[in-house]
């Protein structure tokens, strides 16, 4: 099962306590369903735990009839498309206007009398993701979305969901395959979102991933860091070794004086002391300063020659 159907699994068992919640989630999933006409009202979900939380609520809402009918979307699999309408003309006027919606309004746009409550508003947005919405699977990415049917409905979604204060600018809406998808990409936020439509595990999973992801981009860094320090290590070495090398060649070590003879032979012996360890190293060890002091001087020496 999918990240986003696992999480409106665990929407649909969350609790809906009180007659104005029961009214925000049927009226979240009925709005946002492609068909809420004064005459025609269905749904069409791939979520079977959706499928059933709505014909439940919306008879205990309205007290109407309700009529289901399974499509297989493939053979030999377990793939179905759910739709779940009212089959009564009569009964679907009557949800329509217990929802305070009116067959002469030239377009459908969300009303604010059926989301009055504080408790109301992550039920309305539950029962909109139950239907429209969809999440992807952290392990891939962060995204959240609405697929809205109607263009001004989309505008007061994108409105409704900055009124929670849960994200930080007024989410957008892109026009996409007939639809208009409402997004949202920061996942601190999506997490935040999800909590507050019910589903907690599913944004804990999110928040691990986030966590998991954090941790494993500061090793990275730290990695890529200590990987180019011992790059610049190993070319100041190979530099100071040839350098050393050519002294030997020309001059012999002796040309040296005491103190560089001493850190030269140490240099050629231990190619992969850095330069601490060099001075550490030392019959009267010196400071990472000293060292490089005394390496540049035979570099320049070298070059003298």
């Amino acid at each position: 099962m999918s990240f986003s159907k696992e999480t409106k699994k665990e929407m649909c068992a969350a609790q809906v306590s009180g007659q104005e919640e029961l009214r925000a989630l049927v009226y979240g999933m009925a709005l946002f369903s492609k068909v809420f006409k004064p005459d025609s009202i269905s749904l069409t979900t791939e979520c079977h735990a959706a499928a059933q939380l709505y014909s439940q609520m919306v008879s205990a809402f309205a007290g109407v009839i309700v009529q289901t009918n399974v499509t297989l979307t493939r053979k030999g699999s377990d793939g179905r498309i759910f739709n779940i309408s009212i089959p009564d003309s009569g009964d679907c006027e009557k949800v329509f206007e217990l929802l305070g919606h009116s067959a002469d309004a030239p377009n459908l746009r969300i009303n604010r009398s059926n989301i009055d409550e504080e408790s109301s508003l992550p039920l309305f947005l539950r029962g909109a993701f139950l239907v429209c919405g969809n999440v992807t699977d952290p392990e891939k990415d962060y995204h959240l979305e609405f697929a809205v049917p109607h263009m001004r409905l989309a505008g007061d979604l994108c409105r409704i969901i900055s009124e929670t204060g849960l994200v930080r600018n007024e989410p957008k809406a892109v026009r996409r395959k007939g639809s208009y998808v409402v997004y949202i990409k920061e996942s601190d936020v999506i997490a935040d979102l999800l909590t507050y439509m019910g589903a907690q595990m599913s944004a804990l999973e999110i928040m691990q991933r986030m966590i998991y992801r954090s941790i494993r981009n500061k090793v990275n860094r730290q990695i890529n860091s200590e990987t180019a320090n011992s790059n610049k290590t190993a070319a100041a070495a190979a530099k100071q070794i040839a350098a050393i090398e050519k002294i030997e060649k020309l001059k012999g070590l002796n040309y040296l004086s005491e103190d560089l003879q001493e850190l030269a032979r140490l240099r050629l012996e231990n190619p992969e002391y850095n330069l601490r360890e060099l001075g550490e190293a030392l019959n009267s060890p010196i400071s990472r300063s000293g060292v490089n002091h005394r390496l540049m001087r035979i570099i320049e020496i070298a070059q003298q020659l």
